[in-house]
């Protein structure tokens, strides 16, 4: 079956463009019978060649097609003005062998393939992406693998980060004990750094308060101190690392009571 030709009423054309710009309804076609012998035979035997049966239009690849005598066959049928805007409804195509279309419901059934070929291009680009195949695996509103723990033991070192997690889902939130206690000066603290009701403060109650704030700084320096100390055993733990033995202290034995 030879593409891009079809019929007029009772005249062969050969449909360079099945459809034309902002004209759905119109194509544009060449009729070969109008032309001398020798061109109509150069125009045929242009038609019947791979690439423009493998074309989509005629006359895209008609660009590179030449008569006998050297000229272009698409600029020479512009020149010569044989190409002819028709009405799709108008053309008879012959689709297999014992049946005919008419070009305007090919033209249909042409753009609504294409248009499936358009949208199963982009699902499998989804699909590529992992965007309904599970390859890249499902995420909730915190941004956790779905499927992954939940609740994490206190103590472990990405406690923290799950505490938004334990609390929309009803846990207990996990609260570290010697962060908790920097987190705000006791009442005392205050009352001491406060000014007094009568105006100014004094040297003393400027000295008061810098030891104050000088001793809540010792305390969360030794807090913080233990924390490092706690968190670096448990990783350590975690990566088999052995734990370091206490070193013994130096000097003599004590004396033994009598």
């Amino acid at each position: 079956m030879i593409k891009h030709l079809g019929k007029h009423g009772d005249r062969k054309v050969a449909i360079l463009f099945r459809e034309v710009p902002d004209e759905g309804h119109m194509c544009l076609v060449v009729y070969p019978q109008n032309m001398q012998s020798q061109l109509s035979n150069d125009f045929m035997k242009a038609l019947e060649s791979i690439e423009c049966q493998q074309a989509e239009s005629l006359g895209d690849a008609m660009h590179s097609k030449m008569f006998s005598d050297g000229t272009s066959i698409l600029q020479r049928c512009h020149q010569e003005r044989w190409i002819k805007k028709v009405k799709t409804a108008d053309i008879v195509v012959t689709a297999t062998p014992t049946s005919n279309v008419r070009l305007d419901e090919l033209n249909r059934i042409l753009n609504e393939m294409k248009q499936g070929e358009e949208a199963i291009k982009r699902m499998a680009e989804l699909d590529a992406e992992g965007g309904y195949t599970g390859k890249v695996k499902p995420r909730d509103e915190y941004g956790r693998e779905i499927g992954g723990p939940v609740n994490i033991p206190p103590g472990s070192l990405n406690a923290s980060s799950n505490k938004q997690l334990n609390e929309a889902a009803g846990g207990a939130p996990v609260v570290n004990p010697a962060s908790a206690a920097m987190t705000q000066p006791t009442y005392a603290q205050e009352q001491a750094m406060a000014a007094p009701q009568t105006g100014a403060l004094t040297d003393d109650v400027i000295a008061n308060n810098m030891k104050t704030q000088a001793d809540r700084m010792a305390a969360e320096a030794q807090s913080m101190l233990a924390e490092s100390q706690r968190m670096q055993a448990e990783a350590n733990a975690m990566m088999g690392v052995p734990a370091t033995p206490a070193k013994k202290k130096r000097g003599r034995p004590a004396k033994a009571k009598a």
